[in-house]
């Protein structure tokens, strides 16, 4: 049911002139104007009368008012007082407090200067104490592992064990499908370009280095950033927002034997692994395409394979896999440790380490394809 009173608005022609008033009643209070609609009706009508300055305001009427609706009627009369206002001496006092705000401004700000300069200085200074935050981790996870080998039979190897597990044994599953995939689409475009200059044997080289040497080393540690590396960096977050890393302190348990070290071996132990795995995914999705497209069986693919891929290839594929783990792991906890205790630099700080141990194991991928430019070729 509507209720009693409900805030109404009258046009009326003024008999001695064209001016027109305006007369107010009712209950002006958010809930009478929220009213079936009461609102936006209203609303309507005042934003028609926005602007008309030869018109008599009598708010007289009104039998209760809030700051809702005397901010309708001050946004309507383009936020300062009309020349004809009648109100009641209830109402001078809201009206005073709303025209006193609406004075406030807020002071200028001063143009910076050299703004572009600051910028760049201060992505610098965080560059480089990323670095030296970067090696300083490596120096504590080298006397950790030093530590290790001295006494190992106190070492965390139910923390490498699981880690193990996390990070390569349930990366499984992706990894065989993004490198199946990767081996039919390579084969498939490449079959086209040989089959043009009858070259349909060399499919098997092409393949087999691009797979071996470069392409699944690669994709393996791009899909393990993303999903191990982010999960890394999510759990020491989550550690320091609970302030589980304090306690460790406080109970004399080192971060980095318990909690890096683990994940830097664990990931240097599965990933030559995994690459192996994405490696033969990744060949069996190359056959298959080339059974299909120029009729080569998996019998000659697999015998043609060791001559035209040289031992050296698998060498290097199964190191770059060690060194994408371990820089993987290392940047993952670099970023996990930095987290501060809110749950907006969990998700930054997540992100950032994704994106930046995979620009990382591109670079390292650049660096072992200058270093061994004339190796693992005839």
């Amino acid at each position: 049911m509507p209720i009693e009173n409900a805030p109404t608005l009258t046009l009326h022609h003024a008999d001695s002139s064209t001016a027109r008033a305006v007369v107010a009643s009712g209950i002006w209070q958010v809930h009478a104007l929220a009213e079936r609609g009461a609102i936006k009706t209203i609303g309507t009508m005042l934003a028609s009368l926005t602007g008309k300055q030869a018109l008599d305001w009598d708010l007289s009427g009104i039998t209760s008012i809030d700051h809702i609706g005397a901010q309708m009627f001050w946004n309507a009369w383009g936020k300062q007082r009309p020349a004809q206002l009648k109100l009641a001496p209830k109402q001078e006092e809201l009206f005073k407090r709303i025209e006193e705000s609406s004075r406030v401004t807020l002071p200028p700000t001063r143009a910076r200067r050299f703004t572009w300069v600051m910028v760049l200085g201060f992505g610098m200074l965080s560059f480089f104490e990323h670095l030296w935050g970067f090696i300083r981790l490596i120096g504590q996870v080298t006397q950790d592992i030093g530590r290790f080998v001295r006494h190992p039979l106190t070492g965390p190897w139910r923390e490498i064990s699981s880690n193990i597990f996390h990070a390569g044994f349930q990366a499984l599953g992706i990894t065989a499908l993004v490198g199946f995939l990767i081996g039919v689409v390579l084969s498939y475009l490449s079959a086209q370009q040989l089959r043009t200059f009858g070259g349909d044997m060399y499919l098997v080289n092409i393949l087999g280095m691009s797979v071996i040497r470069e392409l699944g080393p690669l994709l393996a540690a791009i899909l393990v950033a993303g999903r191990s590396g982010s999960s890394i960096t999510a759990q020491l977050g989550v550690m320091r927002v609970t302030e589980e890393l304090d306690a460790m302190l406080v109970m004399g348990i080192s971060h980095g034997y318990r909690l890096i070290m683990p994940k830097v071996l664990a990931l240097a132990i599965s990933m030559p692994l995994l690459v192996v795995w994405t490696d033969a995914m990744a060949l069996i999705g190359g056959m298959v395409s080339a059974k299909m497209e120029l009729g080569l069986s998996a019998r000659y693919f697999i015998q043609k394979l060791p001559d035209a891929v040289p031992l050296a290839n698998y060498v290097i594929g199964l190191l770059k896999g060690t060194v994408f783990g371990m820089l993987i792991a290392l940047v993952s906890c670099h970023f996990g440790l930095r987290i501060k205790p809110n749950t907006e630099s969990l998700g930054r700080g997540t992100t950032t380490s994704v994106v930046t141990a995979i620009t990382v194991v591109i670079l390292a991928d650049a660096v072992f394809a200058i270093i061994f430019s004339g190796v693992g070729f005839y």
